[in-house]
């Protein structure tokens, strides 16, 4: 070799494997109906992971100038909801700290797979749920968004017994 060649790394070259086509079979490819299939990973809090295939209509939006809602936020629906899944899930427990992580998980996602069976056309739900021991402290809970009054609104309901108290708050944002 000679001196130059000595100081330059050798690019090896990769293998590379020709990939059949569906033409080169005779197999005629699927016509495509305007849809997209996407697979997509999804690993939860307990690091379990998950498939998940997201199929969207593919096209573009145009504007519908539309400044307001056609169907308000069901707060009182939505409270409804929140009491019932409270009150199963939480009434008759006591309080365990890595059992209260998987129920708050858990109530989560039954809220929120009841609140959009509801079908509330242009709002974006946000839960939050709160579970905690009861040992005569207090507590206050807050938080803080950008907020349309006219249009944004929330639910929420709370349950204790004699070991735990449990919250659970639901915000509608009105997505233009």
């Amino acid at each position: 070799m000679s001196e130059l060649q000595k100081g330059k790394p050798q690019k090896r070259e990769k293998n590379t494997a020709k990939v059949p086509t569906e033409a080169s079979h005779g197999v005629k490819g699927k016509e495509t109906t305007g849809k997209t299939k996407e697979v997509v990973d999804i690993e939860s809090p307990t690091g379990e992971v998950a498939h998940h295939e997201d199929t969207r209509p593919v096209g573009k939006m145009e504007n519908t100038y539309q400044m307001g809602p056609y169907k308000r936020f069901p707060v009182g629906v939505v409270t409804r909801i929140l009491k019932d899944v409270l009150t199963t899930n939480l009434q008759e427990e006591k309080y365990e700290a890595e059992w209260s992580q998987k129920m708050t998980i858990k109530i989560c996602e039954v809220t929120r797979a009841r609140v959009k069976a509801l079908k509330i056309p242009r709002y974006k739900v946000v839960i939050l749920v709160h579970i905690g021991q009861l040992t005569g402290q207090s507590m206050q809970i807050s938080s803080r968004c950008l907020w349309d009054k006219a249009n944004d609104t929330f639910a929420t309901y709370s349950v204790k017994n004699s070991s735990l108290f449990g919250m659970a708050t639901v915000y509608g944002v009105y997505y233009e």
